[in-house]
């Protein structure tokens, strides 16, 4: 009945569109009209017509979901299949060495030397423990071409009581040094001037022995949990055979504040010095020493405050010193010349950025100081100084009024790691060594034959490069290199005495096996100069003298028996050269040293 319906409706709608195309065809003019349009037109969406997600079923019936059961029937399956229990990984452990507190080494060699050593540390509580070394190291000399004596020793006794505990730390400490070196250095045209019985004679009443010794006392108390840092204190007293003495007196405190990534520091120093010296130089031992004791006393105060900031990759740290001296006595032959005292303001500026991390880190600075000049300090460098300076040459400070210096370090790899550094530095009253003038008066002293040296002082300007390259190729293969290359601007000296333009140091460490190792050292110095005034019978005049630049190379050897007993085998100066280390001391040539060393707990 439906489908009837629609078909008649379909036949009306197409007889009423044939009609209409032919009354439009039939009128082909319709005519014109005016249209007035009062509103815009104003178009319009009607909604649309969302099918709905979920049907209306409109099927007469709605099928019905069949219902179906599942019987699983399970049963057993015969298997030989046994997996493999799983067993961790091994890993290579290495034997952890034993630490021992105490050790001993003895050893003997050419020249009639020996070298001793004896270090010992025990526990008294918890906390507290004690420790003492004494070492002694000796050679009878024997040099080739040196006309009078040259053995030397050197013994000294180190003791320590120190306490750890959780919030602070001290220790006190005490120790003796006794040193005997000889001025044996003559120079080469000694006595050419006098007949060879005569020479002999005044050799053989030559005695060049001269005898140091030192004491000191001293302790530091430090903290953990508080803006009081650490103290330090040392007392030090030296002397030696001649009647010249010196006692030397330092304290620093320093303060430490720290809050997220800024830290402020300050650092205080006191330093007192007071020297005696009974003979100039030229004195004759017929005139009471008294006519020509000298002495001199300075104190040095000096506070360094300090604000450091570290952020990220960059650390500086902004300061400065202000330091002043006080000359408290300076007499000579009775006659004081009065107290004396000036203030210095030093940078204390230092900064570093890691430009890549490790591997590149670049650095600055800008740092001076007032460092006391000690009589101690000097012979412990050249120990071939004459007792006779007067205290105002001698232990004047020396005063560096800048060091400006840029570098770089890092590391190439992780094995292999580099410094490099230029440096400006603009010192007044730097110390040199200089030799004194050969004489043969018949009252000479021992150290009076052109023998012995002098401190002289000099404004100096230091331009100096600095390189330095560190391998450990392996746990067992390390390996370094450095050298320093300097150029010195003197004001009042010709040059600058004993200094030298190039050094260059290298060292190899291997462990060949569980049982042997080996080292090398090797060192170069260059050309050096100095001043020989020559006073003799024949000839006054003044020469310039070059030391030749030198190479000295190293080996030791050793061989652990045990974990206790270790053997070794110490080659020294194996070119066998007799070079100059100062003018007229040659040193000794080839040497081999074999010893051993234990290692022991109580």
């Amino acid at each position: 009945m439906i489908h009837k319906i629609n078909y008649k409706i379909s036949i009306v709608l197409l007889l009423a569109g044939l009609q209409t195309t032919f009354a439009q065809k039939k009128d082909e003019n319709i005519g014109t009209e005016v249209v007035n349009v009062v509103k815009s037109y104003t178009p319009t969406v009607s909604d649309a017509f969302k099918i709905k997600e979920t049907p209306t079923l409109d099927d007469e019936e709605t099928a019905k979901k069949e219902v179906i059961n599942y019987n699983i029937f399970s049963f057993p399956v015969a298997s030989t299949f046994a997996p493999a229990k799983g067993r961790a990984a091994s890993v290579d452990k290495t034997a952890q060495e034993k630490l021992y507190n105490n050790y001993a080494t003895l050893g003997f060699g050419s020249y009639a030397s020996i070298n001793a050593e004896l270090y010992i540390t025990q526990d008294v509580n918890d906390t507290d423990f004690v420790a003492g070394m004494l070492r002694h190291q000796s050679s009878q000399g024997n040099i080739k071409g040196v006309k009078l004596d040259d053995k030397f020793y050197d013994t000294g006794l180190d003791l320590t009581y120190g306490s750890k505990k959780d919030t602070y730390n001290w220790n006190l400490d005490l120790g003796y040094q006794n040193q005997v070196y000889n001025w044996y250095g003559l120079p080469k045209y000694f006595g050419d001037n006098l007949s060879e019985t005569d020479q002999k004679d005044l050799i053989n009443s030559i005695d060049p022995q001269q005898t140091y010794h030192n004491f000191y006392i001293g302790g530091e108390i430090g903290t953990t949990d508080s803006f009081f840092e650490k103290a330090s204190v040392k007392y030090n007293r030296f002397w030696d055979a001649t009647g010249s003495e010196e006692n030397h007196v330092i304290f620093k405190p320093s303060i430490n504040l720290g809050v997220a990534d800024y830290f402020f520091k300050l650092n205080f120093t006191v330093d007192y010095l007071n020297a005696k010296f009974d003979q100039p130089y030229s004195a004759s031992p017929l005139v009471p020493a008294s006519t020509f004791a000298s002495e001199n006393s300075n104190v040095i105060l000096s506070a360094n405050p300090n604000f450091q900031l570290v952020k990220d990759d960059l650390s500086v740290n902004v300061g400065a010193e202000v330091t002043y001296l006080s000359e408290l006595k300076n007499t000579y032959n009775g006659v004081d010349e009065g107290t004396k005292g000036k203030l210095f303001i030093y940078p204390k500026v230092t900064a570093s950025y890691k430009v890549v991390g490790d591997l590149m880190i670049a650095y600055a600075g800008a740092e001076g100081g007032l460092q006391q000049n000690t009589y101690r300090d000097f012979t412990n460098i050249n120990p071939f100084l004459s007792p006779t300076q007067l205290p105002t040459h001698l232990m004047r400070p020396t005063d560096s009024q800048y060091d400006i210096y840029v570098g770089l370090k890092g590391k190439l790899t992780n094995a292999v790691s580099y410094n490099v550094r230029g440096s400006y530095l603009n010192q007044k009253n730097k110390a040199l060594f200089l030799a004194n003038e050969y004489s043969q008066d018949v009252d000479n002293q021992a150290y009076s034959y052109g023998n012995s040296f002098s401190v002289i002082y000099d404004d100096i300007k230091t331009i100096s490069f600095f390189g330095e390259l560190k391998a450990d190729f392996s746990k067992n293969v390390a390996f370094g290199i450095n050298g320093t290359f300097a150029t010195y601007n003197t004001d009042l000296q010709p040059e600058a005495w004993n200094l030298p333009q190039l050094k260059l140091s290298s060292t190899l460490d291997v462990n060949f096996t569980e049982k042997w190792f080996a080292g090398v050292n090797v060192f170069f110095v260059g050309e050096r100069m100095d001043l020989q005034i020559d006073q003799s019978f024949t000839e006054i005049g003044t020469r310039k003298r070059t030391l030749d630049a030198y190479f000295d190379a190293n080996l030791n050897v050793g061989y652990r028996y045990n974990e206790r007993l270790t053997a070794f085998v110490k080659a020294n100066n194996i070119a066998n050269q007799a070079y100059e280390k100062w003018l007229n001391y040659p040193v000794q040539q080839f040497q081999v040293l074999l010893g051993a060393s234990y290692k022991f707990d109580f």
